[in-house]
């Protein structure tokens, strides 16, 4: 296409081009954060009431929330959020971080998410370098940022995102894009089994559920993206962080042992490092294996 073309063949042309789209990606990942987990539970809630067999009288009436309905309002007033109130981190800080009818604070989370995707994504520009896979490795880098809020704010990887996520990897490598399809379809097969072999071992060994099932399928997803070879840096790096942070708010915090800890963040966070600097670590890793 002419206009990518161009795009990649000016480099700063393009890193402005992916820090403006990638700030209105982030506000579009701020509603999906917010509203997919109650779209799931909804969801949810039908599916029992008609396996129940509920009369109707007694179900609960449904919210119907779509990503794109209802309307974004302030949950303090109700005031329905104007285009111009709604313009990526400018809106906020114009603001001053408050609702321009109520003045009731909002979260500083909103404006932290876009920055952060922007950054991310020029940051995937400029490792990868300009090239039609940077680009689609754009869509990895905002899925991953929504899974990662996701897990943090409800312990849940929705299918609706990683299982998507695993099969544009394998169709994008099909076409070499990122590794081989061999290395991609294996690191999906060996991605899903390696979480799936812990899960089972941990709960015949102490009888209970050590993670959830949208761990497997998000390094299934990361495996046929980055191909089976990343795949034990991948474990290693976000084994280690995930138990640094894990010991760090028991010890700190009085995180209790008993409350769970989402690992897919920690998933996410290893496949971005991955994905950033694959050549750097596949060779580290080659060579303390004297290979």
């Amino acid at each position: 296409m002419p206009m990518f073309d161009t795009l990649l063949s000016t480099p700063w042309l393009l890193v402005t081009a992916v820090a403006f789209v990638s700030l209105c990606v982030g506000s579009f990942l701020n509603v999906v954060i917010l509203r997919l987990p109650k779209m799931m539970e909804q969801d949810w809630r039908c599916q029992c009431e008609e396996f129940l067999e509920l009369p109707e009288e007694s179900r609960k009436p449904p919210q119907n929330v779509t990503l794109s309905s209802p309307a974004s309002t302030c949950p303090s007033c109700g005031h329905k959020i104007k285009p111009w109130e709604n313009i990526p981190v400018i809106s906020y800080l114009v603001l001053k971080g408050k609702c321009s009818s109520c003045k009731t604070g909002i979260s500083p989370r909103y404006p932290i998410i876009e920055a952060v995707t922007a950054i991310f994504s020029v940051v995937t520009i400029l490792a990868i370098g300009p090239s039609y896979a940077a680009l689609w490795a754009l869509l990895l880098v905002w899925t991953l940022i929504g899974l990662t809020v996701i897990d943090f704010d409800t312990q849940l990887l929705p299918d609706s995102m990683t299982l998507p996520l695993m099969w544009l990897g394998l169709i994008l490598n099909y076409f070499n894009t990122f590794t081989d399809f061999n290395s991609a379809f294996w690191g999906a097969v060996a991605g899903y089994l390696a979480l799936w072999s812990v899960y089972w071992l941990f709960k015949l060994v102490t009888g209970k559920e050590g993670m959830g099932h949208g761990d497997f399928k998000l390094l299934a997803a990361l495996g046929a993206w980055l191909g089976w070879e990343l795949l034990p840096a991948v474990i290693l790096l976000s084994s280690v962080v995930g138990a640094v942070v894990g010991i760090s708010l028991i010890a700190f915090r009085k995180h209790g042992r008993e409350v769970p800890i989402p690992f897919g963040p920690y998933l996410a966070a290893a496949g971005l490092l991955c994905l950033w600097f694959g050549p750097e670590i596949l060779a580290a890793w080659y060579g303390y294996l004297g290979l």
